[in-house]
């Protein structure tokens, strides 16, 4: 399991023209879920994702998690994050997980979250094409995985 974390001022996701998933200051997570994760790697990767100190302190060091700011936290699912453009020109996605047991790990992720003090969870629509934007703060990006 692969998780794009991103520092957002704000980040929101559409589809068909209507917002699904709106957070003001928080993460912006792209999720990539492959064939052999399962429980046990989404609760890691929520728990990494709330805990990790990527928020600056007074001293403008990052010091603070999202737990202790109150932002908020948009995830997205993003079965890309496993494709292989190494050869050809197409890249080929068969390391990411098929859509049932990724949509059920992806749910499953969004719950983690959700049991969290978190001020808000968001998520995008699962196998949606989605309008995706996001204001990095920062920028910070980081590539988590589990």
């Amino acid at each position: 399991m692969r998780a794009l974390v991103q520092r957002v001022s704000s980040a929101r996701v559409v589809v068909d023209g209507e917002v699904v998933g709106e957070i003001g200051p928080g993460l912006a997570v792209l999720l990539g879920i492959t064939h052999t994760d399962g429980e046990k790697e989404a609760a890691y990767l929520a728990d990494r994702c709330l805990g990790m100190r990527i928020f600056e302190d007074e001293s403008g060091r990052m010091n603070r998690s999202l737990l202790e700011t109150g932002g908020g936290i948009l995830v997205i699912s993003q079965f890309t994050l496993y494709g292989d453009p190494k050869s050809g020109r197409r890249p080929s996605f068969t390391a990411a997980a098929r859509p049932e047991p990724a949509r059920k790990l992806y749910d499953y992720f969004l719950e983690q979250l959700r049991k969290s003090p978190v001020a808000k969870v968001a998520g995008g629509r699962f196998g949606a094409n989605m309008r995706c934007e996001f204001v990095n703060e920062g920028p910070v990006t980081l590539l988590v995985e589990a």
